[in-house]
């Protein structure tokens, strides 16, 4: 396989008209573009259909489809080679030893990869039929897996539908409904870490679940795991939530929620809401969904993204009657349930693709 990669720019050259230009960014779902006027040799362009692979920060191979664009320096546009290499078999392999690649990627701010580093790593090349049909059993498992990430997200398109049905867009407020501060509606405060190191090791490993901001934003709406747990000593210099308090993210992941369904502690990076009698966590959680991109967006950035208790704190929330609220909070918990059932169901498409790969670069897949 070639290796080609794309262009780096500087700032007078990105636009907000002509060409697009492809980032990474952009391959993983962010939508703020940029554009160029230059003119470039053809390999500086991708098209739809193109096989990519980003090798910095974020890596792994993408089938590109989108329009043509010129594609930036930490992207290379990988060519098999013809009639030795299979176009489709040439992605597996790239996504079963992009594992390989981040395990020997180097860098501090930016983990990244030389090229001649991934053109010198070996991969296995059987036959160009065999490759054929390895590509074909891993791209029917592909399918299944990615039809039922489709689904999950069609519940979070529900939920959020639901919420617009029956309550209206909460930032514009079309429905008139009664506003507070968000500090009116509950209790809202940061949770509590105060040793340093937090890593030290006598903190860690009691009886009390530790959550830190990756655990609320990877929720899926309720707490219901934790990686790490407090001793005895680590429980005193922080604080126990109750089960059913809404977890909220003000550090690196903004404004990302989950609601605990067991006590726990968390960390200052993380803010605990227990509603009021004029509003419950469900319809809080989703509240703050419409405006998670928002406060992200206008978060300050140093070290990492972050925002302050009294930014939440002056949040113009929206506070419908509490019966309706009750009424949208049994709706969601049903919505839910179907939610964690495809969930188990992705887990064990993410298991069985995983696993043929593994099976295919071992020759145990097809038989040559």
């Amino acid at each position: 396989m070639t290796l080609i990669n794309g262009r780096a720019y500087l700032q007078p050259e990105l636009l907000d008209s002509g060409t697009p230009v492809l980032r990474i960014q952009n391959l993983n779902g962010g939508d703020r573009w940029y554009y160029s006027n230059l003119t470039l040799p053809e390999n500086k362009y991708c098209e739809n259909g193109d096989l990519l692979f980003a090798w910095s920060a974020t890596f792994g191979p993408y089938n590109y489809s989108g329009p043509k664009s010129i594609y930036h320096y930490h992207i290379w546009k990988v060519l098999p080679k013809k009639n030795v290499t299979d176009r489709g078999y040439a992605y597996y392999v790239l996504m079963h030893i992009t594992q390989k690649v981040k395990d020997e990627a180097h860098g501090i701010s930016m983990l990244h990869i030389t090229k001649s580093g991934m053109e010198a790593l070996q991969i296995p090349l059987p036959p160009l039929t065999t490759q054929k049909r390895i590509a074909a059993i891993l791209d029917a498992a592909d399918l299944y897996r990615q039809t039922t990430k489709a689904l999950v997200a069609k519940y979070d398109q529900l939920a959020q539908s639901l919420f617009l049905e029956m309550f209206g867009d909460p930032v514009n407020n079309q429905n008139n409904w009664e506003i507070k501060k968000f500090s009116d509606v509950g209790k809202l405060d940061r949770g509590k870490s105060k040793h340093r190191p937090r890593n030290a090791p006598e903190l860690l490993g009691g009886k009390y679940p530790l959550i830190q901001t990756g655990d609320v934003a990877n929720s899926e709406g309720y707490i219901t795991t934790f990686k790490s747990t407090y001793s005895d000593f680590g429980l005193k210099q922080s604080k126990i939530w109750k089960a059913g308090t809404l977890c909220i993210t003000i550090a690196a992941n903004i404004a990302k929620t989950g609601i605990l369904t067991f006590d726990a502690c968390f960390p200052d990076s993380v803010v605990g809401f227990i509603p009021n009698a004029r509003t419950n966590a469900e319809f809080v959680q989703h509240w703050m969904s419409f405006l998670q991109k928002i406060l992200e967006d206008s978060a300050p950035e140093s070290a990492q993204k972050n925002i302050n208790l009294e930014i939440l704190r002056n949040l113009d929330i929206i506070v419908p009657p509490e019966t309706l609220q009750s009424q949208f909070s049994d709706r969601i918990n049903i919505i839910l349930q179907q939610k964690h059932q495809a969930l188990a169901v992705l887990q064990k498409s993410e298991t069985l693709f995983n696993s043929l790969l593994q099976k295919a670069f071992k020759g145990e897949l097809v038989a040559e």
